[in-house]
């Protein structure tokens, strides 16, 4: 059974984690390989304009296999080198194929998102949680450090005293607690959790695919850029997007108020 069950559909492509029987624990060998085949697939499709992940059965992820902790097993076997290069190159390979989408990406997160679960939550774009879910950063916990770039990511989602309180105490917070720290930008029954997903995709992907690519890439670099650095990226893609055919319809379609079809030219 793959990790990763892959649909498209108008524009949408939706990345199911599919191990339900261990609540999608990740970290086997291969997990790594699936997520970069998955991810390149759909950035090399021009068609699609818009990404969801989800998780089969009750849980969205709940993070690194104990089990295979407990066992030292699979990705958790060997030295402290063999470890380490385990994160490396299996682990951190999921995390940097869902970070390098270059389409935007909405995480419908269906039940609990624990440790590594969380971590891949926080490299969507937008959120929507099922009122069941469940967020936390349990590593210390288990004895460890975040190793999968947590203390990145959460810091720039929740802020740096929210996040440190969940890593330093390593509780779970409810769905409602997640959307008031803003965590998740909304919260629905669970029945409405995948109809609400895709009806924000299809607002996304109703944009110019080349402006939606093109503003995500922005949004990426500019986490790294000076406010002056972050003007010159924008003149200068700005520029290029001025000779596009999505702009002159977009620029059409408001003087003559209309609806715009943008076809990616």
């Amino acid at each position: 059974m793959s990790l990763i069950e892959l649909a498209r559909s108008s524009h949408i492509a939706t990345l199911t984690l599919n191990r339900p029987e261990s609540m999608n624990a990740l970290g086997q060998a291969g997990d790594g390989d699936a997520f970069v085949e998955a991810c390149s697939s759909i950035n090399e499709d021009p068609s699609i304009r818009c990404a969801i992940l989800t998780g089969a059965g009750r849980a969205f992820s709940a993070g690194g296999d104990v089990k295979a902790m407990q066992n030292r097993t699979g990705n958790f076997a060997g030295s402290p080198a063999d470890i380490a290069d385990g994160y490396r190159n299996n682990i951190h390979r999921m995390l940097r194929a869902l970070y390098h989408l270059r389409m935007p990406l909405i995480a419908a997160i269906n039940g609990p998102a624990i440790g590594l679960g969380c971590d891949l939550a926080c490299l969507a774009d937008m959120r929507i949680a099922s009122n069941s879910a469940r967020f936390g950063v349990t590593f210390l916990k288990l004895g460890l450090v975040p190793g999968d770039g947590g203390t990145w990511l959460l810091p720039r989602v929740i802020g740096d005293a929210r996040a440190a309180e969940l890593f330093f105490t390593g509780d779970v917070i409810d769905a409602a607690t997640a959307q008031d720290w803003g965590l998740v930008s909304r919260v629905v029954e669970p029945d409405a959790l995948m109809d609400e997903a895709r009806a924000l995709a299809t607002k996304v992907a109703a944009m110019p695919p080349a402006a939606l690519r093109q503003t995500k890439m922005m949004l990426r670099q500019g986490r790294g850029l000076s406010y002056d650095g972050a003007l010159e990226l924008a003149a200068s893609t700005q520029g290029l997007m001025h000779h596009t055919a999505d702009h002159e319809e977009g620029v059409a379609a408001l003087i003559e108020k209309r609806p715009a079809h943008f076809t990616g030219g």
